[in-house]
């Protein structure tokens, strides 16, 4: 998976990342996402949680699978 930042500057808003103790990277800002096949798609939402525990069903975002301790394939 590869982020990319655009040319920050002033009137470009930041991208940050905040790692959830226990629980997924929230990613804030404007992103786009490249999956390993190269598809790519630039997340609808301002905020996007990727999965950092290997349980999530939906990955590489999270679906709170690491609140329930289910086993995961990662």
């Amino acid at each position: 998976m590869t982020f990319r930042d655009h040319d920050l500057d002033d009137a470009v808003e930041k991208v940050t990342v905040f790692p959830c103790p226990g629980g997924p990277l929230l990613v804030r800002g404007p992103i786009s996402v490249s999956n390993p096949d190269g598809s790519a798609f630039t997340p609808t939402r301002q905020t996007v949680a990727f999965c950092r525990c290997g349980r999530s069903t939906i990955s590489p975002m999270c679906d709170g699978s690491h609140k329930l301790g289910r086993s995961g394939t990662g």
